[in-house]
């Protein structure tokens, strides 16, 4: 049967259907009882340009989750910080930082050719055995192995020789950076000399396609190639086939699926949740409709800053911010009387958890209308 014949006749997975669906696998219907160690591992990684986002997200899922509970992990090397998906920072797992940083070592490589011009006459195996020996002989900041590359290779456009660097090494950001409330100056060495071991075999695409699915399903190969920035996806989904199921959206594309992960009724209860920006729930998928309303699409985001988000019912909503007398809520719409109830209680919550000295608490500012 082709791929089409077999499209045509999967069962429809409405919008409210795949949301909530996306969302219990997100930990975003009920807060789990897990560690934090534990939900980074489920949640294959938290994008991370930025320290506080990840403890947001993980507020967002856990239950009883205080900062400490991902600071300590970090501090104890078994998290940590470094580029892998889509060329951007994540925290992982140690596992995870020794297996898909190879697995996207390819996409990495690529990258380097939007760079060639400022490389012309640079050996990138030796950039990359050089780098490697300064960082770990001391834990270097972007500046400081910059200048010590350019000396080496001084006719190099010294921006394309931190991207090389970046790029042919997994580089952790150390402690303290990472860390709540003690965050310092960025300063990198390798994944290997910080977690104290190698680097293992990139994992198979198969296995990466199936913790994909298990923390953003149900989904479609192009789903799962916008989530890791890979491509040619589509051999392992089909190897795959066998040990899934299928579905197709409203649109017909094609969407695959763990047997038994969960997939609860359309109108589940979906309580209001805070998200900080980057939430790889915004970030993972070609078609973001299941948590985004076509009416809100492109809001979420200007030029390269996310905003945060507030869902409500399961969709985006609105924005927030922290300010010096409030948490401020941005509805896009006006919320009934019931949903500003629960805004307003999820907020306290959040608050309570992440700034418990805070004196103030939730606002609602401007409707974005």
């Amino acid at each position: 049967m082709t791929t089409k014949a077999r499209t045509s006749t999967a069962p429809v997975l409405g919008t409210r259907a795949l949301g909530r669906a996306t969302l219990a696998r997100q930990l975003l219907l009920r807060r789990a009882s897990m560690s934090a160690e534990a939900a980074v591992a489920h949640l294959v990684g938290l994008q991370a340009q930025n320290v506080k986002p990840p403890y947001y997200a993980l507020a967002a899922r856990i239950e009883g989750f205080t900062p400490d509970d991902l600071s300590g992990p970090m501090a104890e090397r078994r998290t940590a910080r470094l580029v892998t998906l889509r060329s951007t920072i994540h925290t992982h797992t140690a596992d995870d930082c020794l297996t898909l940083r190879p697995l996207v070592q390819a996409a990495r490589d690529r990258e380097l050719g939007n760079f060639r011009k400022g490389l012309v006459g640079v050996d990138l195996d030796r950039l990359a055995v050089l780098a490697r020996e300064l960082v770990e002989a001391e834990p270097r900041t972007m500046g400081e192995l910059r200048e010590a590359l350019l000396a080496e290779w001084p006719g190099a456009d010294p921006q394309a020789l931190s991207v090389a660097a970046r790029c042919r090494l997994p580089l952790v950001q150390v402690t303290p950076r990472g860390l709540w409330g003690r965050s310092g100056q960025v300063r990198l060495t390798t994944a290997e000399h910080w977690l104290g071991r190698p680097a293992r075999p990139a994992p198979a695409p198969d296995d990466t396609v199936l913790r994909y699915l298990a923390a953003f399903g149900p989904a479609s190969v192009k789903d799962m190639q916008t989530w890791a920035g890979l491509t040619r996806l589509r051999d392992a989904f089909e190897r795959l086939r066998p040990r899934l199921v299928t579905f197709r959206s409203v649109d017909g594309t094609e969407l695959f699926d763990l047997p038994d992960a969960p997939r609860p009724d359309p109108d589940t209860p979906a309580p209001p949740r805070f998200l900080p920006e980057f939430d790889n729930l915004l970030l993972s998928h070609a078609d973001r409709a299941r948590v985004v309303p076509p009416a809100y699409k492109g809001r979420t985001w200007k030029k390269n800053q996310a905003y945060r988000v507030l869902l409500v019912d399961g969709f985006v909503a609105g924005l927030w911010k922290p300010a010096d007398d409030a948490l401020v809520v941005e509805p896009f719409d006006r919320l009934t009387g019931t949903s500003r109830d629960e805004v307003v209680a999820e907020g306290e919550r959040m608050l309570a958890t992440m700034h418990p000295d805070a004196a103030y608490g939730v606002r609602f500012g401007t409707v974005r209308g």
